[in-house]
């Protein structure tokens, strides 16, 4: 087959989809003979791409939000104009473009945008009239999880399949090591430290975080690491905040911390609570199904924006982190090969 690859989200700093996207399309290099096409929807053009050997690049340089407003009330222009000719054409970020003859497999990440109206940016807004329009285009819809699978069904009974294809975990993170004393120092990390891993957005609810850890006298500081989002401003002034961090070092980081929190409202897959149990670092996470399909009973939970019971929570693992050879041991189940066997499936079906 002849598939093509929005590469889009590889641009600028890589956060969740943008992992995704990286790690699924290196994956799908080391397996099958299939030719593998990238495009990307941006001004930047096809230069501004960086994707694996033996990857193709075909690109024009149009404005994502352009096509986006096209795409949402015309069947023009095909995406196939970008790329030439393909069998399959894998949407990874919400948005199937109009098709000539190419099956489509569009990737729905979660329902946020949906759900959570006022926790979402602009463009995440948009997708409410394109995500729809996308799933009537597609041949099959992928879902990082069956809790985002269910919620797809539900939401749109859309009349073709729906797979559930988790995502994967780099096996560098089982060998991530503590950071060194001139890492600490150059991002002024704390001998130990609670983590929190993604961007600062209104979804991820880290004003939650932020209040829990004031409940916990002589609990180790906060550090926020990602980069900055949108939403009303945080008083994040007892944190340290070292910004984006790049994979050499967010893996020691992770690595380091007593334990990572993930507060969010809602999640399409939770791949922080995936990197920091590969790490066998000890995780609390908001109590939603797709957390607990990621951390099993590995991991400690509560409710979603209890502050009170997010205390409790880290209260606990601080006290007792628990067995990190298990939560190593279950990470290792996820691996993007895996993943890129389930996607291959869903292109096989939509190339059909």
């Amino acid at each position: 087959m002849r598939i093509g690859l929005d590469a889009t989200p590889l641009l600028g700093a890589r956060t969740g989809i943008g992992r995704y996207t990286g790690a699924l399309l290196e994956a799908l290099t080391h397996s099958g003979s299939d030719e593998l096409v990238a495009t990307a929807f941006t001004l930047r053009g096809r230069g501004a791409l960086r994707v694996p050997d033996g990857v193709e690049v075909r690109a024009r340089a149009v404005p994502a939000r352009g096509l986006h407003e096209l795409w949402a009330h015309t069947p023009l222009p095909p995406v196939e104009w970008l790329t030439g000719r393909l069998d399959v054409f894998h949407a990874t970020n919400f948005v199937l473009p109009p098709l000539r003859r190419a099956g489509g497999v569009v990737t729905v990440h979660d329902l946020a945008f949906l759900h959570h109206t006022t926790t979402v940016s602009a463009a995440s807004a948009r997708y409410r009239a394109l995500v729809p329009r996308s799933i009537a285009r597609a041949a099959v819809v992928v879902t990082p999880s069956e809790a985002v699978a269910d919620q797809v069904r539900e939401a749109y009974a859309p009349r073709v399949p729906v797979l559930a294809v988790p995502h994967g975990v780099d096996p560098a993170w089982q060998a991530a090591a503590p950071p060194d004393n001139a890492l600490r120092a150059r991002l002024g990390l704390p001998s130990s430290y609670v983590l929190f891993v993604g961007t600062l957005e209104p979804r991820k609810d880290v004003g939650t975080l932020l209040a829990a850890h004031a409940l916990l006298a002589g609990a180790p500081p906060l550090v926020l690491v990602g980069p900055p989002g949108w939403g009303e401003a945080l008083d994040v002034r007892g944190a340290v905040t070292p910004g984006f961090l790049g994979d050499a070092e967010l893996h020691p980081v992770v690595a380091g911390a007593s334990v990572l929190v993930l507060p969010s409202r809602d999640e399409g897959f939770g791949l922080p609570v995936l990197e920091a149990m590969a790490a066998g670092t000890p995780v609390v996470a908001s109590d939603l199904p797709v957390l607990r399909e990621v951390g099993g009973d590995l991991a400690e939970y509560a409710p979603v924006g209890n502050a009170e019971a997010f205390a409790d929570a880290l209260r606990r693992v601080l006290d007792a982190p628990g067995n990190a050879a298990a939560r190593r041991a279950r990470a290792a189940r996820f691996t993007w090969a895996r993943s890129a066997e389930g996607h291959r499936a869903a292109y096989a079906l939509a190339a059909s």
